[in-house]
């Protein structure tokens, strides 16, 4: 969009030598910062650290599902590994990375504002997920846990010697962040939008932060109640998840998905603001339906509460129940056809470039699309029975939620890396890494549907050896996946110190933070700008472009 002073991007900030990265260097600096910019970047450098062991323990699983006899590890120490990477990818690297990294650092400035509502409140967030990050990270290293990141009830209220309560409350604690997160970008949204920013101007990546915001708010509190109630059975018997002790098991399952299914959407509602900026600008078009992809997101926020029973279907749930949750989940479907299809009718007739953020944007529709389609499979109540527990949910899963959130993740990082760090990154490499992450992603994935349409059950240790190809072609796969991510961490890196200086606007986009500095001030603009056209106006913009270098 464009403030009044031009049609063009311009830079309403003055060239000043300090900016955010530069206004102190200390320690204390940094760990007492309440700039949104600084606490961004804090979100980054530690979700960067869990996604790393998260990764290491999926290499040595699929190390040792390279042979029959998982001849790498004991079984104890398997089914710990399975439980370490669910938990940490999933809550401390899934879950907060693009709210916590590119919302932190880009809603302020791309309403015009100068920090969040409550910058104390956003410092105090960083630190409420440090602490359950390292409380978990403690539980794992001390003895680990073997339950799965589901931590399914009676196992792991009653019967499992683990380190589940630590791990739990590292979790519980975790999820204070979300909840204080979310209340700080909706009353930021809400209350401190530049003038003229009305709803139907804002970036749809302001959008889909809102409704993943809303789902933080309401459902973090069940997931935490559930694991509390884990707890209180645990340390002092109550009967509430045991059937020995008059509990209900399948309590615990609902309570759980109540919270889980939506935080589906917690990682991928952000990837879809992401994806719905990057590909306008390397259309060069407006985004094709744009009210229609803002009011999506909403109601795949209302949906995402209504389908946890899809996870129930052979816990003992009535025939009627399973029913209604099986339309419930076609229905979530429909929202989410919408983006994947005006994302398409937006690159239809579009000047299309591929840099780089374009690849990852591509590359996370093909692999939403297998995601979701796959989906289907599951919402059906017949298919769901046959495949229920196996390594094709796994797949379905990896698709969605990995898939999906980290390749828009990174190619958020690659769009906005020269406004976060003031540096260019090497675009052939770039590419490379984008291509061999797609690649092998699929490679490691999509044998992992046959499997378990085959009959091969996740969480197994031990399996026939008919499994074994397909398997060795997974392992495979993982290997290449991790080349790929091994690459941005390297020559991202390198770009501090070598990269070439990012102009204020190199990929020639609309919105505000555009408009500022690479990297932006302290205070992200010197005045408050004030919006009056419409968001994405690529068009107009490359009139302007066009008009000022035959001028």
């Amino acid at each position: 969009m464009n403030a009044t002073t031009a049609p063009t991007p311009i830079q309403v900030a003055p060239p000043a030598s300090r900016n955010y990265l530069s206004d102190g260097y200390s320690v204390r600096s940094w760990l007492l910062t309440t700039d949104h910019k600084r606490i961004g970047v804090l979100y980054l450098l530690s979700i960067t650290f869990f996604f790393v062991i998260g990764g290491m323990a999926a290499t040595l699983l699929r190390l040792d599902l390279m042979t029959p006899e998982g001849d790498l590890v004991q079984t104890e120490t398997f089914n710990k590994l399975f439980t370490a990477h669910g938990v940490v990818m999933v809550f401390f690297f899934l879950i907060p990375s693009i709210p916590s990294v590119l919302g932190n650092f880009l809603v302020p400035l791309m309403i015009g504002a100068r920090d969040l509502a409550f910058p104390k409140l956003n410092l105090l967030s960083w630190y409420v997920f440090m602490i359950g990050g390292l409380c978990t990270m403690y539980a794992l290293l001390a003895g680990g846990v073997d339950t799965g990141w589901t931590f399914y009830t009676p196992y792991s209220s009653t019967y499992s010697n683990t380190y589940v309560m630590a791990t739990a409350v590292g979790i519980f604690i975790t999820g204070f962040s979300s909840i204080l997160t979310g209340l700080n970008f909706i009353v930021t949204i809400h209350k401190m939008r530049a003038p003229g920013l009305t709803w139907f101007r804002l970036p749809l990546f302001i959008w889909s932060s809102y409704a993943t915001s809303l789902i933080m708010v309401l459902g973090t509190p069940v997931v935490a109640i559930a694991l509390l109630l884990v707890g209180l059975e645990r340390l002092l018997g109550l009967g509430i998840f045991d059937p020995k002790l008059g509990g209900d098991p399948v309590l615990f399952q609902h309570l759980f998905w109540f919270y889980s299914h939506p935080a589906v959407y917690i990682m991928v509602l952000p990837s879809m603001g992401v994806v719905s900026e990057i590909i306008p600008c390397f259309a060069r078009k407006r985004p094709f339906g744009y009210a229609f992809i803002g009011f999506s997101s909403f109601a795949i926020a209302v949906f995402g509460f209504l389908v946890w029973g899809h996870h129930l279907f052979v816990s003992g749930q009535s025939l009627y129940a399973g029913m209604v949750f099986s339309l419930l989940s076609y229905l979530v479907a429909i929202p989410s056809a919408v983006k994947v299809f005006n994302w398409t009718a937006s690159l239809h007739k579009g000047t299309i470039s591929f840099d780089t953020p374009m690849l990852y944007a591509l590359g996370f529709i093909g692999l939403f699309t297998m995601g979701g389609l796959t989906g289907l499979f599951l919402a059906a109540l017949g298919l769901d029975v046959h495949v229920h527990d196996t390594y094709f949910v796994v797949a379905h899963f990896h698709y969605i939620m990995v898939g999906g959130t980290v390749m828009a993740y990174l190619g958020g990082i690659h769009f906005w890396w020269p406004k976060l760090t003031g540096r260019m990154y090497n675009e052939r490499l770039a590419r490379v890494s984008a291509i061999l992450i797609f690649l092998g992603f699929n490679l490691t994935f999509f044998p992992q549907y046959v499997l378990g349409y085959l009959g091969m059950p996740r969480r197994y240790h031990i399996y026939p050896a008919e499994f074994q190809v397909l398997n060795v072609l997974s392992s495979a796969g993982a290997s290449i996946l991790a080349v790929g991510y091994a690459f941005p961490l390297t020559y991202l890196l390198w770009s501090l110190w070598f990269g070439k200086t990012a102009p204020a606007n190199p990929w020639r986009a609309t919105g505000l933070e555009w408009q500022t500095t690479s990297p932006p001030p302290t205070e992200n603009f010197a005045q408050t700008p004030v919006v009056v056209d419409e968001a994405y106006d690529y068009p107009r913009l490359d009139r302007s472009l066009a008009q000022g270098a035959s001028s």
